[in-house]
């Protein structure tokens, strides 16, 4: 490819094209030469193709080429792989006068990693004219200077490198001067006057010269300056250095003022002829000026500034001494400082490629960064070790020399830890060590890994009967560790059936905050609970969902009152119920049975005598509902009572309802309905029948006598055994204990007074008046079994079957048709023992005399 150069320079004779070559190394790497100055756009090399690269990946792996000097001076083309040049090369400026210039370079591509390292070697080309720092030098020189003597001139600066540096110097030709001989090949270094004639003042005085430096480029190139010497008279002896040159080693920490070097000079010469005074060589760089401080008089060189290794490791000190006589002769020691290095600078971390995001499920050993770490103080960057912090799931790899790879080295969870500060810390192997640190921060990328969970295993959630439409029941709650839209999260009711009806009859959800809402107000005595399944999805891709069971359950309200089951109302709105005249305490009247739809507390009834007009002849069990009689029917007691039942629930508030039941006392056998009003008063023929009774009563009293007499002989015998029945029979000392035994619940007025032994109960006689014939006494209670009594054994006399006459009466016959419905009531009784005098058997009832019994009889019918 061809190329030019500054206008200021001329083409390379015979070269018209740049030869451009390159060699691939074993390990990859490959090595290019160019020419400094090439224009923009230059070829340099198809490095896709030197490093066996597919063309058609170079943009998707992300190929790229990397500089380690700051200025980027080459590209490449992704699309043809071909290196171009960015930036013009000056190889002065880049590497100043140093006999090589490579220009380092990475080659990074990724999927997978790959590094190659690239050199190209930039080759100086002579761009630049040789420059003396005067164009005029005059010298001073004694006639008697031997000839022989040599002058140091001041050299020529090129700041090309190589050949196209200054490579030769020529003098003007003429009598007395000639150049010293130079090293063939290699740099002029400093050109030196000879003497080679004896000088004479008389003859000649001044001497014009011309000193041409040239160069080795092709074409050459050169510069002149001018050397006028003047002959003098005088001084004839020049100064001497004790030694041609000295060298000395120092550290480039050395202090500020530090004494390195002491040159010394002697001029045998007495006065000023012989005072040497010491001063740097017109040719000494600034650099040099800067460092370093020559002391005039002594000859002693002190560091001035501050001496950096890795700019430059040695300095070469010309140093003149001349003595202070006239036409003094100048003459030159040599000092060579060596800058030895030191461990004053830190490793330098230099991230090539570094990658600020990576996803959570990322694989093991994915690239993060790359890394090339720099330490100036040592050419061998083996000697500094990275690492990084093993607690992170990250680790360094070694790619080769002085290049790291940071990886992945364990599981990526972002709901762990959402974002890391990698830190990497280089240390160098120095003395005193050290270190460099770099921090990388690296965003874990979520993705959608977390199935959302619910709060709960499941949910209880209570609503009362009776609810408004539309109300909250209450709410299910999920979290999804995961972040952003694979965390937003929403609720939906399952389709299920309740009771052959889809489940979203019932209740609807809030898509967003998961609150349920009923769709219907609820009947617990309808439905009690249900159960619902309720999903949480999250918006992630794919949505990830669960889902949870709702159990609800509907709250029983005090909705509604109880209800009487038992007794049944027979004739109408009314309950009649009957019981004998001669009822003991604790007869059971009936029971009340009541029921509620509610349920607990709701539903918890108890029962309480509300009204009553029998003066607190009845209680009744606040559990179970039975009536009980608490005392002795007396002449006083209505025959018809009335008693309210009220059933309450244990609600809040209480619901009750009440059972009105009508109680007819009537005589044993006898229908009492056709002849007692609703008041209690006796009908007027009343008082007529009770006089036969007394008759009759008065008849018979010597047929009872008779009997109680062989009741007592007998009891005498079986005085221990009162009845075989499987009851016990009442007795004197606990009859109110047997009251209590028919309920527990039973509640018996304070006023109670037990009559079995301090008084006798009265019991009303009641006969049916047939014509002439008069029947036997029906009684209540024990009495009402002994129509027939026998030798200890009665005979039932069947309700409505008189066992004397067989006329009819319009009250007989009443009574008679109610002692039928009231015969099983009466077995029942007997096989009970509530009379306390019998068993029934079959149609028997087998007693055992009571003689109190007896006795008490036999005085009601006196």
């Amino acid at each position: 490819m061809a190329f030019s150069l500054k206008s200021r320079i001329l083409l390379w004779p015979g070269l018209c094209l740049i030869l451009v070559y390159h060699t691939v190394s074993v390990f990859g790497n490959i090595r290019y030469s160019i020419p400094e100055e090439l224009e923009l756009g230059a070829f340099v090399g198809n490095v896709a193709e030197d490093l066996g690269l597919d063309i058609q990946q170079l943009s998707e792996r992300r190929f790229r080429i990397a500089s380690e000097k700051k200025g980027q001076y080459l590209t490449v083309n992704l699309e043809t792989g071909i290196l171009h040049i960015r930036e013009k090369i000056d190889r002065e400026q880049l590497c100043e006068q140093g006999y090589s210039c490579i220009l380092m370079l990475q080659a990074v591509i990724e999927n997978p990693l790959k590094i190659y390292r690239i050199e190209v070697d930039i080759l100086d080309i002579n761009d630049n004219v040789p420059v003396f720092p005067r164009h005029e030098v005059t010298l001073e020189m004694s006639e008697l200077t031997p000839v022989g003597t040599t002058f140091p001139l001041q050299s020529a600066f090129d700041a090309d490198a190589g050949t196209n540096s200054v490579r030769a110097y020529q003098l003007s030709p003429n009598q007395y001067f000639t150049l010293k001989s130079q090293p063939d090949g290699g740099d002029a270094g400093i050109p030196e006057l000879m003497l080679q004639r004896h000088l004479d003042r008389e003859q000649e005085q001044n001497f014009g010269l011309t000193l041409t430096a040239l160069d080795g480029g092709h074409p050459k190139k050169s510069a002149t300056t001018q050397i006028k010497i003047v002959v003098v008279d005088g001084n004839d002896n020049a100064p001497v250095c004790e030694r041609d040159s000295y060298q000395v080693t120092i550290a480039e920490n050395t202090p500020k003022d530090s004494l390195i070097v002491k040159v010394t000079a002697v001029d045998v010469d007495e006065g000023l002829n012989g005072e040497v005074t010491y001063s740097f060589s017109d040719h000494t760089p600034g650099k040099i000026r800067k460092a370093f401080r020559l002391n005039a008089t002594t000859g002693e060189i002190s560091v001035n500034g501050i001496l950096d290794f890795e700019e430059s490791d040695r300095y070469q000190i010309s140093v003149q001494a001349q003595d202070r006589g006239p036409y003094s002769v100048a003459v030159y020691c040599n000092v060579l400082v060596i800058v030895t290095d030191i461990n004053d600078n830190a490793p330098e971390i230099i991230l090539t490629t570094t990658s600020s995001t990576i996803s959570e499920n990322v694989s093991r050993d994915t690239v993060i960064a790359v890394l090339r770490i720099v330490d100036r103080d040592s050419k061998n960057t083996a000697e500094v070790s990275c690492r990084s912090p093993p607690t992170l799931p990250f680790k360094l790899i070694t790619s080769y020399n002085n290049y790291y790879t940071l990886v992945t080295n364990g599981d990526i969870d972002r709901e762990n830890v959402p974002e890391y500060s990698i830190t990497i810390i280089c240390t160098d192997h120095g003395s005193p060590q050290l270190t460099a640190i770099e921090t990388i921060q690296v965003q874990v990328i979520d993705i959608n890994d977390n199935v959302p969970q619910f709060t709960q295993p499941s949910y209880n959630m209570h609503i009362a009967e009776n609810n408004v439409d539309g109300g909250s029941i209450g709410s299910v709650s999920a979290f999804d560790p995961d972040f952003d839209r694979n965390a937003e999260l929403s609720y939906t009711i399952l389709d299920n059936v309740i009771n052959d009806f889809p489940a979203s009859t019932f209740v609807s959800i809030n898509a967003v905050n998961g609150v349920l809402y009923a769709h219907q107000s609820f009947d617990f005595e309808q439905l009690k609970s249900f159960e619902i399944h309720v999903k949480v999805t999250d918006a992630g891709s794919p949505p990830l969902s669960s889902n949870v069971t709702v159990n609800v359950i509907v709250v029983d309200q005090n909705d509604n009152a109880p209800v009487i089951v038992s007794p049944l109302a027979i004739k109408g709105s009314r309950v009649e119920e009957t019981i004998p005249s001669s009822a003991e305490p604790g007869y059971l009247v009936t029971k009340v049975t009541a029921t509620d739809a509610d349920s607990g507390m709701n539903a918890q009834l108890s029962y309480e005598l509300h009204q009553s007009n029998g003066k607190s002849m009845f209680t009744v069990a606040q559990e179970t509902g039975e009536v009980w009689t608490i005392r002795h029917f007396t002449l006083k007691d209505l025959i018809r009572i009335k008693i309210v039942i009220l059933v309450s629930d244990n609600g809040t508030p209480s619901l009750s309802t009440s059972v009105t039941i009508h109680v007819l006392v009537q005589d044993d056998g006898k229908e009492k309905e056709s002849r007692v009003g609703t008041s209690g008063t006796p009908v007027p023929w009343i008082s007529d029948i009770k006089f036969y009774l007394m008759i009759l009563f008065g008849a018979t009293s010597i047929v009872l006598l008779l009997a109680i007499a062989f009741l007592v002989i007998k009891l005498h015998r079986r005085r221990n055994v009162f009845c075989r029945c499987n009851t016990s029979c009442f007795s004197e000392r606990n009859s109110r204990q047997e009251i209590q035994k028919a309920s527990l619940n039973l509640q018996i007025p304070s006023t109670y007074i037990q009559a079995c032994e301090n008084e006798r109960l009265p019991q009303q006689l009641h006969y049916d008046p047939v014509l002439n014939d008069v029947t036997f006494p029906k009684l209540r209670g024990s009495a009402a079994s002994m129509a027939g009594l026998r030798a200890g054994t009665c005979v039932t006399v069947k309700a409505g079957k008189p066992s004397i006459s067989t006329s009819r009466h319009p009250v007989h016959e009443a009574y008679n048709n109610r002692q039928r419905d009231l015969e099983q009531s009466s077995i029942e009784r007997c096989s009970s023992g509530q009379y306390g005098i019998g068993l029934y058997t079959s149609d028997k009832c087998e007693v055992e005399p009571d003689p109190r019994r007896l006795v008490e009889i036999h005085s009601r019918a006196l």
